[in-house]
C-alpha cells in the first residue's frame, strides 16, 4: 500500500488554525501594514517639509565614514557638473521606495527622526521659483552631511566637459578664445583663403571673437543663465 505524501502547506495551515483564527491573522497583518504605511507617510511628510540649517544628532559609533561629506566637497562637485544642492521640499520627482527604507533603517540605528534633508541633482529635478543622478543627504552640523541614499542613472561621462564653460567667468573666456580661434581658421579657409598673413588672421580673429562673445552674452541674458559657482544652492530657476 502506497503511503500518502505529507503536504507541508496543509500541515502549516493546521498548526496556524489551531492557535488562531484566519480573521485574527488578517487583523494583525492589517495592523502591521497600517503602521508601516503611517511610518512611511511620516517620513514623506518630513521630506516635503524639510527644515533648513538642521543638525541631526547621529550616534557616532553607527556612522559610516565613507558616507560623510563636507559642504565644500558637495559645492565643488556641484560646480563641476552644474548641479543643485537644495532642500527636498523643492524636489519634484518621485522618490524610490529604497529611499524610505534607508531613512527608516538609519533612524532605527541612530534612534532619531531625521530632519533637514537635502538632495543633490540637476536643476531640472527641482520645483524652482522663477527668478540625471540624485543623492539624498541629512545634515550633521558644522557643514557636514551624511549620504543616505543614491539612486537613478549615473551622470553622462561628457557632462563635466559640456558644462565646463559655464562653471565660472574664467572658463567661459577661455572657451570663447579657443572656439573663436578654430572658427577663424574655418572662416579664413572658406571665405578668405587668399589672405594668409598673420596680421590679417589676427584682425579676422578679433571680429570672430566679438561675434562669439556677443552670442554667448545674448544667450546668457535671454535665458537667464548664470555660472555654476553662483547657482549650486540657488532656489531660483533663472539664476
Amino acid at each position: 500500500m502506497k503511503m500518502k505524501g505529507v503536504n507541508l502547506q496543509d500541515k502549516l495551515e493546521g498548526l496556524r488554525d489551531r492557535r488562531t483564527t484566519p480573521s485574527a491573522i488578517l487583523d494583525e497583518v492589517k495592523k502591521v501594514l497600517d503602521e508601516q504605511l503611517a511610518s512611511e507617510d511620516a517620513v514623506l511628510l518630513r521630506l516635503q517639509q524639510a527644515e533648513d540649517d538642521y543638525r541631526n544628532p547621529f550616534m557616532i559609533d553607527e556612522l559610516e565614514a565613507n558616507r560623510i561629506f563636507h559642504i565644500s566637497h558637495i559645492r565643488d562637485l556641484c560646480h563641476t557638473y552644474r548641479l543643485r544642492f537644495l532642500s527636498t521640499k523643492h524636489y519634484d520627482r518621485e522618490l524610490p521606495v529604497e529611499v524610505l527604507l534607508e531613512i527608516k533603517e538609519l533612524e532605527r540605528k541612530h534612534q532619531l527622526r531625521l530632519q533637514g534633508f537635502k538632495i543633490m541633482a540637476p536643476a531640472s529635478h527641482f520645483r524652482l521659483k522663477n527668478a540625471d543622478d540624485p543623492m539624498l543627504f541629512a545634515p550633521m552640523g558644522n557643514g557636514y552631511y551624511y549620504l543616505i541614499h543614491k539612486w537613478g542613472k549615473d551622470l553622462h561621462p561628457l557632462r563635466k566637459i559640456t558644462v565646463w564653460p559655464l562653471k565660472n567667468l574664467e572658463n567661459l573666456l577661455i572657451f570663447s578664445f579657443v572656439i573663436s580661434f578654430f572658427l577663424t581658421f574655418v572662416i579664413r579657409e572658406l571665405f578668405f583663403w587668399r589672405y594668409q598673413q598673420t596680421s590679417e588672421f589676427i584682425m579676422l580673429y578679433m571680429f570672430t571673437f566679438k561675434s562669439v562673445a556677443g552670442l554667448i552674452v545674448f544667450y546668457g541674458i535671454a535665458l537667464g543663465k548664470n555660472f555654476s559657482e553662483s547657482i549650486w544652492d540657488s532656489k531660483f530657476f533663472n539664476s
